[in-house]
């Protein structure tokens, strides 16, 4: 921090109004200021470093949600590649054989000048719009034979659905570009935000970045101390559904409040089979455990947080959308206290973020532009950005 910069004063401050008491001295400040033409310039509008913090967690934030809507808009994009593509490959191949057709009724009204009829211009018939129109005005249609009137008739059928086909495949491509001019703002907003965040933590000096560190610190031991409270919680719970499972049943009991065998055996089974998948998908993330976040990325070198996810669940034979928007309706929503491993976390009410629940409050993400793949508390950015538990399998 800058030798010259005074000591900021200590009081609260809410919406970056400080309160009457440090109004007064700010006002009195100014007075004395304004009667010394060699004061210093003030620096009290430099932002604290709490500013600071905060201001780059939300670019942070800002960036994984303009990474999602790139995702999805990139995801869209591949998908009409794909279509114009196969348009344009069905295209192509029916002009080939309209080609091959034209070039058989050539033939037929040649065969019929042979026969005594009026000269045709064969070249004008491969240049006619209407083949059936060509024939009617050379007066060659009655002289044709019943095939070649369907060969006819056949072949204005597929001139006409070519011509539909090359207009879908017209109108995919201008589409096509337009969700390409999108996907282009979208990564630019993502490089914007991600700019900014590195700009304003390059103006720090080597003791404010350390005071910041401290800082996120803090902020760890209270999202681990939440995480043990979860895991208690959780623990505590399971505890009291096994004793109630072992207690002896009341014979009193009214068969129809009573869950039948079949009832608790097919529950216990979906339970296996989900445990089973779920234990494959944090297999999987655990092994990813190290590698860069990238935006956008979906492996196996690089990961965002939604490409994370998505590719532990495939490794367990589950295939999950692209992005988190579409994730969070991929499964059936649960209760944080009933988590379980392999569950999906989401965060923010944006739901910009995701991770894969691991147990005892923890899970695997992928956190953010410059951090790598690992495990964390749930409570890693607070309790109140928890949005949602989706259980997908």
């Amino acid at each position: 921090m800058a030798p010259h910069r005074k000591p900021r004063p200590t009081g609260r401050t809410r919406a970056g109004i400080r309160t009457p008491a440090l109004a007064t001295a700010a006002l009195t400040s100014v007075a004395l200021l304004s009667q010394s033409a060699t004061a210093a310039p003030s620096t009290d509008d430099k932002p604290s470093l709490e500013e600071v913090e905060k201001k780059v967690g939300d670019l942070y934030r800002q960036a994984e949600t303009a990474t999602e809507k790139y995702n999805s808009v990139k995801e869209k994009t591949t998908k009409q590649k794909k279509q114009v593509d196969n348009l344009l490959d069905d295209v192509a191949k029916r002009t080939e054989k309209l080609n091959e057709a034209r070039e058989e009724l050539g033939s037929y009204a040649a065969a019929q000048y042979r026969t005594g009829a009026a000269a045709p211009d064969t070249a004008a018939l491969l240049l006619a719009d209407d083949p059936q129109e060509y024939f009617a005005q050379n007066q060659l249609m009655d002289r044709l034979t019943d095939r070649q009137q369907e060969s006819v008739d056949e072949y204005v059928a597929q001139q006409a659905e070519t011509a539909q086909r090359r207009q879908e495949a017209s109108e995919g491509l201008e589409q096509l570009t337009e969700s390409q001019n999108a996907l282009k703002s979208s990564k630019a907003k993502v490089q914007a935000k991600l700019a900014a965040a590195r700009e304003l933590l390059s103006q720090l000096t080597a003791e404010e970045k350390a005071r910041l560190a401290d800082i996120e610190q803090r902020k760890q031991e209270e999202a681990d101390r939440k995480a043990e409270e979860l895991a208690r919680q959780q623990a505590s719970a399971e505890s009291r559904a096994e004793s109630a499972q072992e207690a002896p049943q009341d014979t009193s009991t009214s068969p129809s409040t009573s869950p039948s065998p079949s009832t608790e055996t097919t529950t216990t089974v979906e339970d296996s089979t989900y445990a089973t998948k779920a234990a494959k998908a944090l297999a999987f993330a655990r092994a990813q455990i190290g590698k860069p976040y990238v935006w956008g990325a979906t492996g196996p070198g690089s990961y965002d947080c939604s490409g994370l996810t998505q590719a532990a669940w495939k490794a367990a034979g589950v295939d999950l959308p692209r992005t988190t928007y579409d994730q969070v309706n991929a499964g059936t929503t649960v209760a944080l206290s009933a988590a379980r491993p392999g569950d999906l976390i989401f965060f923010y009410d944006n739901i910009g973020h995701v991770g894969l629940y691991i147990g005892n409050g923890m899970m695997i993400h992928a956190p953010k532009p410059g951090a790598y793949v690992r495990e964390e508390s749930v409570f890693y950015d607070g309790e109140s950005s928890i949005h949602s538990v989706v259980r997908p399998a």
